[in-house]
């Protein structure tokens, strides 16, 4: 294993994340490489669902990597984000869909990112480059990332390349795309069996400028109102993520995927930052966005920029 170039996503990975290594392998696998995908984290329900669906196995778990392992990134490039010994691991390319920051390599590698709205859609395009016939696993798979990512091409960060792929994808699985696209997003949104700890890092992220810690994390549902019944248990948490983390702020987004709206908590010392991001003044810690679904495109940029 420790020779085998390790493919993975960032921590608590989502549907994108998790698609998107195990695609990589098989892509690879067809080019002639030896790789492996693996996971940073649990898979959540939304994931599970897909694998359920194609009766595959969740790719391993691993919590670090050794000096000098060859690696491949997938859905991410910061460090902060990555696998414990990132820094002195040898990273051999990444395929990307976000912002570049924090990251750093002693040498030369393959770089693929574009302004996509998901990692899937950029191996859709690699397997065309390269020549390579698109199964009904691998399609499976990308189409539930791309879905996943811009919620069922709803999302801002949705692109003309997204629309494209899911659409040729779907021909190739003979999936309908909207049957199986909602019941895929609403399995992911049974949060009940989570503790309100499990919940605000089912998807997290850790982001740092100018010496400012901080965390945007995001659940989705059909109801927020659900979500806020356990309002005071969920601060409780988040305020010994702060904490235990020394983080200058804590964002947590409850996305309802239904209405396409969010409604955030937001605490630590730096929440103020809401009222100049948002042009909202936060009640009770709380903020209700309209129109507000993506952390990529519009929770991260506004609040960055006013950190």
């Amino acid at each position: 294993m420790e020779n085998k170039a390790l493919i993975f996503g960032h921590k608590n990975p989502d549907t994108d994340s998790i698609c998107s290594s195990m695609v990589h392998e098989i892509l690879d696998r067809k080019n002639g490489y030896e790789t492996k995908a693996v996971r940073l984290g649990k898979i959540n329900k939304e994931t599970q669902y897909v694998l359920d669906y194609l009766k595959l196995e969740a790719p391993e778990l691993i919590e670090k990597v050794e000096e000098g392992q060859p690696v491949l990134l997938v859905d991410h490039n910061e460090f902060n984000q990555s696998v414990e010994g990132i820094e002195k691991a040898k990273i051999l390319g990444v395929t990307d869909h976000h912002r570049i920051a924090n990251f750093e390599t002693a040498e030369p590698l393959y770089y693929n990112a574009r302004p996509y709205g998901c990692t899937a859609t950029i191996l859709l395009e690699d397997f065309k480059k390269c020549n390579q016939t698109i199964e009904k696993k691998e399609a499976v798979l990308m189409l539930s990332a791309i879905i996943s990512d811009t919620l069922l091409l709803k999302s801002p960060t949705t692109t003309e390349q997204d629309k494209k792929a899911l659409e040729e994808l779907a021909k190739i699985a003979n999936i309908d795309v909207n049957q199986y696209g909602l019941k895929m997003l609403k399995a992911g949104t049974d949060l009940d069996d989570f503790s309100c700890e499990e919940l605000i890092n089912l998807d997290a992220k850790t982001l740092e400028k100018d010496g400012t810690k901080y965390i945007i994390a995001q659940v989705n549902t059909v109801s927020i109102e659900d979500v806020l019944k356990r309002e005071e248990e969920i601060k409780k948490a988040i305020e010994k993520e702060i904490s235990d983390k020394g983080l200058d702020l804590f964002v947590f987004a409850i996305t309802d995927i239904l209405n396409s709206n969010s409604e955030i908590i937001a605490l630590g010392k730096k929440a103020g930052v809401i009222n100049s991001a948002f042009g909202k003044e936060l009640e009770n810690d709380k903020a209700f966005l309209e129109g507000v679904v993506s952390r990529k495109k519009q929770l991260l940029p506004n609040i960055d920029k006013n950190i």
